[in-house]
């Protein structure tokens, strides 16, 4: 910086010296800086809360498969015990039936 002479000012007046430019704009890059640090900021949190919204619906998921396995663990737990009783006969006669109405509807189709 250098001091102005009497006729730029008064005696004691600085001259700008491209000093205030440079404030300006760092001051201008600054506020740019602080508007992508609120954008980032916000985008953190909508992604955070995006993140809680779906392990809570993989939570609510993962109950309801874990009650649609108990079931199926029932079904098969009640074919097996089909199996070993004295209900083989019964599941032999269903099976004979499923092949025989197979055979009726596939006959049926092969006529048309």
């Amino acid at each position: 910086m250098r001091r102005a002479g009497l006729g730029e000012g008064g005696p004691g007046a600085y001259v700008a010296s491209g000093y205030s430019v440079y404030e300006e704009e760092n001051e201008r890059l600054q506020e740019g800086l602080k508007a992508k640090v609120n954008v980032l900021k916000s985008l953190s949190i909508d992604i955070g809360t995006e993140v809680k919204y779906h392990n809570k619906m993989l939570d609510e998921m993962d109950s309801d498969f874990d009650s649609t396995g108990g079931l199926l663990g029932a079904t098969i737990g009640r074919v097996k015990q089909l199996s070993r009783g004295s209900q083989t006969k019964l599941l032999c006669y269903m099976l004979l039936f499923c092949f025989f109405v197979f055979f009726i509807l596939y006959w049926f189709i092969k006529l048309r």
